[in-house]
């Protein structure tokens, strides 16, 4: 009877981490794969953030001044170059060139 209780304590136990989303020890993956994957899908949404406002600014310049791509043009480099910009701030260690004396 005891062995009864003790696996329904812990099929219980499992069945109860299941629904609140948790996973057991041995299978949740390690924080720092996490932060590395949460980056990179930052560091793309980015990129893609600010290539998608440089498109739509431009295509609308276009479209109002009666240019075939020129604006376009222009404002895709400059979101591109703002993504990276973005990407870079991102990336790069905190104490670098933000030194005040």
């Amino acid at each position: 009877m005891d062995e009864d209780r003790t696996s329904f304590d812990e099929r219980l136990r499992a069945a109860q981490s299941r629904a609140a989303g948790k996973q057991p020890e041995e299978q949740q993956p390690d924080s720092e794969d996490k932060s590395l994957v949460a980056m990179a899908a930052r560091a793309g949404s980015e990129m893609l953030g600010g290539l998608v406002v440089g498109v739509l600014v431009g295509w609308g310049l276009d479209r109002w001044f009666h240019y075939r791509a020129l604006f376009l043009v222009l404002f895709a480099m400059a979101g591109g170059c703002a993504g990276i910009l973005n990407v870079w701030r991102l990336v790069k260690p905190p104490d670098m060139g933000d030194k005040k004396s």
